[in-house]
């Protein structure tokens, strides 16, 4: 972030513009007391930034942070280590600002979003934290995909994160196409909103007045060009964030690079994120559950527990898409995620068995360098 988008005109108004409250008041107070340092630790909420490096917002305005080495060595996993929207208990080195923070602890977050991250380990990847509301935006400008919606659906109630559902681009969409897209995605995302609006000229922008609470963070998930930028733009009712023209084909192009927050007027917070080409999910058995919970119902009345509604006897799931009274494809996309969630939970077994290993063969290897020689 080059320029300062946040000011503070006394000591605690920019973290009361950043969603301080009376609960991290709290928080911060309780957890910094049982931090081992020497000196007094402040908050401070991350703006944007990279694995070890920060930008944070403090009482002082915007600084720069450095997440320590000991910090990296003792996360359990990336998903541990900050990321944009996380409170932080910070250590300043000089008063005089010269030197960057030092990032101390991430405090519990209230909610986070995880997602497989991409390459070949498995390993979960924190996106977003202490968000309020989850925008979901869709262009009406490409085919409707409502496979792609309930994977941004299924994060969203991982992360325990009320969703709202924004079909974008509402003046490239004809009435005909408009309504089955609509009519699918309430259908999938109940009983969360859906609203179709053009962010580009503004028209139905004004049905999500209502979210924008001071105070609260909504966060902005999407593929790239699905005008996430534009909208946002929108929302602040000036440029906070780049945008660009279609691309040849008419399809939107990808302009956001890096996660970060951003003012909204009233209070209200936006946290802007790159487009991902992919969700790979992070998802326990219930987060499976909520998305499909026709299915999960449906699964009560099989014959065994464990059924994977595949080829099993006995099997109310497949009884039901016989009968017509669940789609093909529902069940379809239950398998795959179903499928990437044991698949995940095998690497993740199978990675963590090859690192208690390694950790065993090297403190044999210590023990035996040191053991006495025999006479």
């Amino acid at each position: 972030m080059d320029d300062s988008r946040f000011a503070a005109p006394d000591s605690f108004a920019l973290l009361c513009a950043l969603g301080w409250s009376e609960r991290w008041q709290a928080c911060f107070a309780s957890f910094s007391s049982s931090l081992a340092c020497d000196a007094r630790c402040e908050p401070g909420r991350v703006l944007a930034g990279s694995r070890d490096q920060l930008r944070v917002g403090t009482t002082r305005g915007e600084e720069e942070a450095l997440v320590p080495g000991r910090l990296l060595y003792r996360a359990e996993s990336p998903a541990e280590l900050p990321c944009v929207g996380d409170w932080l208990a910070l250590r300043r080195l000089d008063e005089g600002g010269e030197q960057p923070l030092v990032v101390e602890a991430v405090l519990p977050r209230a909610s986070v979003f995880v997602r497989r991250a991409a390459g070949r380990r498995s390993e979960p990847q924190a996106l977003a934290a202490n968000v309020d509301v989850a925008l979901l935006v869709a262009g009406l400008d490409e085919p409707w995909k409502p496979r792609r919606l309930e994977r941004w659906l299924a994060m969203t109630r991982e992360a325990g994160v009320p969703a709202v559902v924004v079909l974008t681009k509402l003046d490239l969409c004809d009435n005909a196409e408009l309504g089955t897209v609509v009519a699918g995605a309430t259908a999938l995302a109940a009983p969360a909103p859906v609203h179709a609006i053009d962010a580009l000229h503004g028209d139905g922008v004004e049905q999500l007045y209502t979210y924008l609470r001071a105070g609260e963070t909504l966060v902005l998930l999407g593929i790239s060009g699905a005008g996430k930028s534009t909208l946002a733009n929108q929302l602040a009712g000036h440029r906070i964030a780049a945008t660009s023209a279609l691309a040849d084909d008419g399809r939107g192009r990808h302009t956001t690079t890096r996660r970060e927050l951003l003012p909204l007027p009233g209070g209200a917070l936006l946290l802007d994120t790159p487009g991902l080409r992919e969700v790979g999910l992070w998802l326990g058995d219930d987060d499976l559950a909520s998305t499909f919970p026709e299915i999960d119902e449906l699964a009560q009345g099989c014959r065994f527990r464990d059924c994977t509604h595949s080829s099993e006897p006995g099997c109310a799931v497949r009884a039901a898409v016989d009968a017509g009274s669940l789609d093909t494809e529902r069940l379809a996309s239950f398998r795959q995620l179903a499928a990437e969630r044991d698949a995940l939970r095998r690497r993740t077994d199978a990675q963590a068995a090859r690192e208690a290993r390694q950790q065993t063969k090297a403190l044999h290897r210590a023990a035996n360098k040191h053991k006495p020689r025999s006479l």
